[in-house]
């Protein structure tokens, strides 16, 4: 079953990770998928998979920093320009420097609260019109368990991701009217690049054991949970948030 046959998917931070298992996945469902990314390499690597391997697969590749306003409204005309629509935005981009408030210094704390939640802001400022001019539309953010309750040295990341999720709920309700509807991940310990870059192997092994399964969530087990959400099986779904590997 192809869940997303002529839909056109937006998703960002889609170079690697959590990201990249949802474009590959979203363009096996039938999806024409946009692969946005400061990384270009990986982001080309990516695309050139997917036109590649993925059978009836279709993706396109544009480099953008979704925490700058000029790069997101080039993007979002690039796709209308090429693909004619948008039916489908996930807001994945995402960064996670560690630290207390005390070790955490203002221009860490600005480039997190930047690239985590304004690039959501930008990405659903100048695709909404286009969603609401085909009276459709799914949005789909990549929020976190710890924006639900909070983590230990990781407090700029955790306070984003509350203020994503509580983006979410407020957008949602906007929406209704249009018939678009606004949903979240919120995702554990999943085993990306981003999660390790900032956590040792001795640290993560302390920690196992206390995650669900005793192991970590791999990315295509969220990129399941942003398919049934961004897919038209949650129809009559809005304003949640889907959390991915236990909140405890």
């Amino acid at each position: 079953m192809r869940r997303l046959e002529g839909k056109v998917a937006i998703i960002t931070g889609a170079a690697r990770g959590i990201g990249k298992a949802t474009a590959i996945l979203f363009a096996r469902e039938g999806a024409k998928t946009v692969i946005v990314d400061v990384l270009r390499d990986e982001g080309e690597e990516t695309t050139e998979y997917i036109n590649r391997e993925v059978h009836g697969g279709a993706a396109l590749f544009i480099q953008a920093d979704v925490s700058e306003a000029d790069d997101v409204e080039n993007m979002v005309e690039t796709v209308i320009e090429k693909l004619g629509k948008i039916d489908i935005l996930v807001n994945n981009a995402a960064i996670q420097p560690v630290g207390t408030i005390l070790e955490t210094d203002v221009s860490t704390w600005d480039r997190v609260m930047k690239v985590n939640l304004r690039s959501a802001f930008l990405c659903c400022k100048y695709v909404v019109p286009h969603m609401i001019k085909n009276k459709s539309g799914s949005i789909v953010n990549v929020a976190s368990v710890l924006g639900l309750r909070g983590g230990d040295k990781i407090i700029a990341y955790a306070t984003s991701k509350a203020g994503l999720i509580g983006f979410t709920k407020s957008l949602a309700e906007d929406l209704m009217p249009y018939n678009i509807r606004v949903n979240a991940v919120a995702p554990r310990a999943i085993d990306t690049q981003m999660f390790r870059a900032y956590r040792s192997e001795e640290e993560i092994k302390k920690k196992v054991d206390r995650y669900l399964f005793s192991r970590l969530g791999r990315p295509e087990e969220v990129a399941n949970a942003i398919l049934f959400l961004a897919s038209d099986e949650a129809s009559y779904i809005t304003g949640e948030v889907l959390v991915v590997g236990g909140y405890c």
